[in-house]
C-alpha cells in the first residue's frame, strides 16, 4: 500500500470525524464464556475461538492461552500494524521486521502467596527490529509516532478507568 492509497482510505473516516466528532467514539467489545468444567473460559475473537486457561506456572497445563500472553500479543500486533500504518504515511520502506513485546511478572502475587508482590507485569518491553534503509532519525521519528499513535501501547501508558459490575 503507498502513502496516497493509505491517505485515500483514512481520508473520508477523518472527514467524517471532523464533520462530527460524536461519531468517531465507538465502543469495541469482547466476551469470554466460562467453561462450566475447567479454569478456563472461551474468548470469541471474531475470527477464531481462542481458550483462555492457567498458565503452567500457576498450575495449567500449558494447552491454553495464559491472558498475559494475549495481553502482550494485543500490544505487539497492534504497535507492529500502528508502525506499517506510520511508515507508509511517511514513505519509509520497511522489507520486513519484527516487533516483539515481553513482560515480567511475579506469580506469588497472582497466587496470593505474598501481599507486597503485585499482581500484573512488573515491567514491560516493546522492540522493534526493523529492515530498513531509512535513517536513524526517521526510525526515531517512526518509532515516536508509533508509540503516540499505538492503542493498546497508549492504554498501557494512561490506564482507563475501569467499571466493574455483576449481572
Amino acid at each position: 500500500m503507498t502513502s496516497e492509497e493509505l491517505r485515500g482510505l483514512q481520508a473520508p473516516w477523518k472527514a467524517k470525524y471532523r464533520e462530527n466528532p460524536e461519531t468517531a467514539t465507538t465502543t469495541l467489545h469482547a466476551m469470554a464464556r466460562l467453561d462450566p468444567q475447567n479454569i478456563a473460559c472461551r474468548i470469541e475473537t471474531g475470527k477464531a475461538q481462542v481458550v483462555a486457561g492457567l498458565h503452567p506456572a500457576t498450575g495449567g497445563d500449558g494447552n491454553d492461552a495464559c491472558s498475559g500472553d494475549m495481553l502482550l500479543e494485543a500490544l505487539a500486533a497492534c504497535a507492529g500494524v500502528t508502525l506499517r500504518a506510520v511508515a507508509t504515511a511517511m514513505e519509509i520502506q520497511l522489507r520486513g521486521g519484527t516487533v516483539t513485546a515481553e513482560g515480567d511478572l511475579d506469580w506469588r502475587g497472582t497466587l496470593g502467596l505474598a501481599k507486597d508482590v503485585p499482581v500484573g507485569f512488573r515491567a514491560i518491553r516493546l522492540r522493534f527490529s526493523l529492515d530498513t534503509d531509512a535513517p536513524p532519525d526517521r526510525v526515531a521519528k517512526l518509532i515516536e509516532l508509533t508509540e503516540r499513535y499505538c492503542v493498546v501501547y497508549q492504554t498501557f501508558r494512561r490506564a482507563p478507568d475501569i467499571a466493574v459490575s455483576v449481572q
